[in-house]
């Protein structure tokens, strides 16, 4: 039987299968290795503080500077934001404390704006033409959306879903803002700062989140319900004992619903002005390597510190919109018990009477 041409292995003149062509060989990848990378960047950084070096706060290039403690106060921002338009001068407080009220538009503020435009550009952008069939982008802004939700719902039940989109927009802008003060621009222009470096932004994050949980337990249970949850008149009726106690708990819980946004407020601007400072203080100390990998374990706190921000708005709004006493058990009628969950000793082939 002779072979057809084309089928089968290929032969030598003797007759003998001739040997399959050598893989060819792997091209390595290609790149800088961290071995070249990583004196090259200490070089620049040597080279930049002997030709560069650091001058006083408010003073001039070329000004004496001691080190360590000018490098790192020329390196340090005051938790005060820059003002960046002022519509009274006038009446502008100098030096700027920490929380002042003035008409203008600070440096967080207008970073803030910033951030903002490019979120809403980010989403026009990610959501603009949607298909049935979803290409890269859609499935992967889907698969967020997805992401989150279950998330959001795995946390508070089902009653969280409703309060997603809410959940979704704290967590998008605090994380943006948190992010946009690890570009090196902003931090070093006057004019541009990270938003919830500064304690006025995110007391306004706060009071925002404030006004949301509260307007919905006034708005699911009713001003007399969700004032009873503070103020339970109604436990008299079982004992003065007991309606003092339940009024004595809910005065404190009334505080308490006071304290949530300054917690809120404190605990953002203390993890991001202390990333801020960490930052400042290591970069102007060491050399280049310590604060890139600074830069990434302040990047995974800024995820952190905004989950947080947002998970506790979501658990403060469906705490709000609980009703009081909702966790106690509700009586079941009789009739309506089913055959395996009659009382013991009851014959549970004869149907329970009402």
């Amino acid at each position: 039987m002779i072979d057809e041409p084309g089928v089968g292995p290929a032969t030598s003149e003797e007759g003998q299968a001739a040997p399959a062509p050598a893989a060819a060989p792997k091209k390595r990848a290609r790149g800088i290795p961290f071995r070249i990378l990583i004196p090259v960047v200490i070089a620049l950084d040597i080279l930049a503080v002997v030709l560069v070096p650091p001058f006083p706060k408010g003073g001039q290039a070329g000004q004496a500077c001691d080190f360590p403690s000018c490098f790192v106060q020329s390196a340090i921002e005051l938790p005060p934001p820059e003002i960046v338009f002022d519509f009274s001068p006038a009446t502008a407080p100098s030096p700027l404390p920490m929380i002042y009220f003035h008409p203008s538009i600070s440096s967080t503020i207008f970073t803030m704006w910033i951030v903002m435009g490019l979120i809403l550009l980010l989403a026009i952008g990610s959501t603009r033409r949607m298909k049935i069939v979803p290409g890269r982008v859609q499935n992967i802004v889907e698969w967020a959306y997805e992401f989150g939700r279950d998330f959001a719902v795995g946390m508070g039940g089902e009653g969280a879903r409703r309060y997603y989109p809410i959940f979704a927009a704290f967590f998008i802008l605090i994380l943006f803002s948190n992010w946009s003060g690890l570009i090196p621009p902003i931090g070093k222009i006057p004019q541009l700062r990270a938003p919830t470096s500064d304690v006025n932004v995110t007391i306004g994050l706060a009071l925002t989140s404030f006004v949301l949980f509260q307007g919905e337990g006034f708005r699911r249970l009713g001003v007399r319900g969700y004032l009873s949850k503070f103020f339970p008149i109604g436990e008299f009726r079982h004992g003065l004992g007991a309606g003092i106690l339940a009024m004595y708990v809910g005065i404190i819980e009334l505080f308490l619903e006071f304290v949530k946004p300054v917690t809120l407020a404190m605990r953002l601007f203390g993890n991001i002005y202390g990333g801020e400072v960490a930052l400042a203080v290591i970069s102007a100390l060491t050399l280049a390597v310590l604060p890139v990998a600074l830069y990434g374990l302040e990047a995974l706190l800024n995820v952190i510190q905004a989950l947080i921000f947002s998970v506790l708005t979501l658990m403060f709004i469906l705490i709000a919109i609980e009703g009081h006493g909702s966790e106690e058990p509700h009586p079941v009628a009789a009739g309506n018990l089913k055959a395996d969950q009659a009382p013991d000793g009851a014959n549970q082939s004869q149907p329970v009477a009402a």
